[in-house]
C-alpha cells in the first residue's frame, strides 16, 4: 500500500490565516501554526489565498514566502491563479507544487500549459465536480500530479473516470470512515477542519491508523529498546541537539517506556532520575521538543535526537544548558554556510543601522542599478582572473562577488535558505 498523508489546509486573507473560504475570522499567528504544522507529523500543507486585488495578493505571496522559510514539509498554494505567471510567482515562493481551480473558465488550458512549462509533478488541480475531468479525460494523468477533492461525494465518479490520486476534504472527523477511506488504492490523502486544529495530535491519529494498516509517514524504528546497552540505571543517556543549526541543547535520560512514548508521540520524552516519573518536556513550560530524528552512537549506550525545540530547551530560559564557559579559545570560522550567514547577517545590520564610511551603505544609498553594476564588473574580473596562471587571483575575485552578491540579496530580501531549499528542490 502507498503511504497516505495527513494535510492541513490553511486560508489567507490579507497576509493573516483565518478560518476558511468564506469566515474570515482571523486565527491564531500564521508562522506559529504552519511551524506547528511542520513540528506535529502534518505530511503537507494546503494554502488557499483567498485575495481579491493584486496589493492583497501580493501580501499573501509574501507570506507564503516566509512560511517556506521557516518550515520543512512539503507546501502547496493556490487561490487568485488566473494565468501562467501566477503559477511562477508560487513556485519562486516556495511552494512545492500549485493548486489550480479546475472549476474556473479556462482551467484545462492552464493546467496543460503549466504542466508543459514546469512539469506534471508541480500541478495539483483543485474539483468540488467532475467537470473538469469530463473536460480533461484524455490524458489528464499526463498534465497532473494529483487532485485536491473538496467534495467526498464525488469520490466514486472521479475513480471512474481516472487513476490520478487524490486527496480528499472531509467535512468532520470519523475515523472508522477515514480507515475506509485511506484503504483506496486512489486516494493519497486526507484534509479537514479536524486536521487544521492545532490541538489535534497528529502523531497520535498516524499510530492509530498504522495499527490498523494504513501506511504513514511516522517513526518506524530500526532499533529496539533492546539493541540499546544500558547503564547501571538501566537507562541510555540522550544528547539533544536543534535539528537547523546543530547547536547542543540538553542532556537528559530514558528507560524503556520513554524511549517507546518518544516514538509513539514525536514529543522528546524522558525519564526524571530526581523525580522517579516519566516527563514529556514542554508538556508545563510549552517548550515542547519535536522529534526529527533519533541515532544511536558506535556503542549503542548513546542516543542523539535531533529536534525542534519551541523556546528554550533550558529551565532557566536560555536556548541550550551549556551556556557556562569553562575555557574558549578562539578561531575562524571555517563552516561555508556559517560564515555566509555571518557576512549576510553582518550586511543586514548595515542596511538597517547604516554606519558612516561603510561602503556597503554606499551601495545601498546608491541603489539597486548600481549594486547590479557593481555585480556585473565583479563577474568580468572572475572571467579575466581564471583565464591568468595562478589560484589566488580568482579566490579574490569570487570572494567580492559573493560580497556584493550578498549585497543584492540584502536589498531583494532573499535569504542563503531561500537558495539552499531551492537547490535542494532540483
Amino acid at each position: 500500500m502507498e503511504q497516505k498523508n495527513i494535510v492541513a489546509t490553511l486560508y489567507l486573507k490579507n497576509g493573516k490565516a483565518v478560518r476558511s473560504f468564506d469566515d474570515f475570522t482571523e486565527i491564531e499567528n500564521v508562522y506559529d501554526l504552519c511551524r506547528l504544522y511542520n513540528d506535529s507529523g502534518i505530511d503537507k500543507i494546503i494554502i488557499f489565498d483567498l485575495s481579491t486585488d493584486d496589493d492583497e495578493h501580493a501580501k499573501n505571496i509574501n507570506t507564503i514566502k516566509i512560511i517556506n522559510r521557516n518550515i520543512s514539509i512539503k507546501v502547496c498554494a493556490g487561490g487568485n491563479i488566473n494565468r501562467i505567471e501566477d503559477v511562477k510567482k508560487l513556485l519562486y515562493a516556495g511552494c512545492l507544487q500549485v493548486i489550480i481551480n479546475g472549476s474556473k473558465p479556462g482551467s484545462v488550458e492552464l493546467a496543460d500549459e503549466a504542466s508543459e512549462r514546469f512539469g506534471k509533478d508541480r500541478i495539483l488541480v483543485s474539483v468540488s465536480t467532475v467537470d473538469f475531468l469530463f473536460k480533461h479525460q484524455k490524458g489528464l494523468e499526463d498534465v497532473i500530479h494529483e487532485l485536491l477533492v473538496l467534495n467526498m461525494d464525488i469520490m466514486d465518479a472521479i475513480e471512474n473516470i481516472t487513476t490520478v490520486p487524490y486527496v480528499v476534504n472531509m467535512p468532520e472527523f470519523d475515523y472508522n470512515t477515514i480507515v475506509k477511506m485511506l484503504k483506496r488504492s486512489t486516494i493519497r490523502g486526507i484534509a479537514g477542519n479536524f486536521i487544521n486544529d492545532p490541538t489535534t495530535d497528529i502523531m497520535k491519529l498516524k499510530s492509530r491508523l498504522s495499527a490498523d494498516g494504513i501506511k504513514m509517514d511516522n517513526f518506524a524504528p530500526d532499533l529496539k529498546w533492546s539493541d540499546l546497552k544500558l547503564n547501571s540505571d538501566g537507562m541510555v543517556p540522550v544528547i539533544v541537539q536543534d535539528y537547523r543549526t546543530d547547536e547542543v541543547l540538553m542532556l537528559a535520560y530514558m528507560n524503556e517506556e520513554a524511549f517507546n512514548t518518544t516514538i509513539n508521540i514525536g514529543k522528546m520524552t524522558y525519564y526524571s532520575r530526581s523525580r522517579q516519573e516519566l516527563w514529556t518536556k514542554g508538556l508545563t513550560s510549552g517548550h515542547i521538543q519535536y522529534v526529527k530524528s533519533l541515532t544511536a552512537d558506535c556503542d549503542f549506550d548513546t542516543i542523539l535526537a535531533k529536534v525542534s525545540q519551541v523556546g528554550a530547551a533550558c529551565h532557566t530560559g536560555n536556548r541550550s544548558c551549556f551556556f557556562n564557559n569553562i575555557v574558549k579559545k578562539e578561531c575562524i570560522e571555517k563552516n561555508p554556510l556559517k560564515v555566509f550567514e555571518e557576512v549576510y547577517a553582518t550586511i543586514a545590520d548595515r542596511k538597517e543601522t547604516p554606519k558612516d564610511g561603510s561602503y556597503t551603505n554606499y551601495l545601498f544609498d546608491q541603489g539597486i542599478d548600481n549594486i547590479l553594476k557593481k555585480l556585473g564588473e565583479e563577474c568580468t574580473e572572475i572571467v579575466i582572473a581564471a583565464k591568468n596562471p595562478g589560484e589566488n587571483e580568482i579566490k579574490y575575485e569570487i570572494s567580492d562577488y559573493m560580497y556584493h552578491l550578498m549585497v543584492l540579496m540584502v536589498a531583494k530580501g532573499v535569504t542563503w535558505e531561500d537558495i539552499t531549499n531551492e537547490l535542494a528542490q532540483r
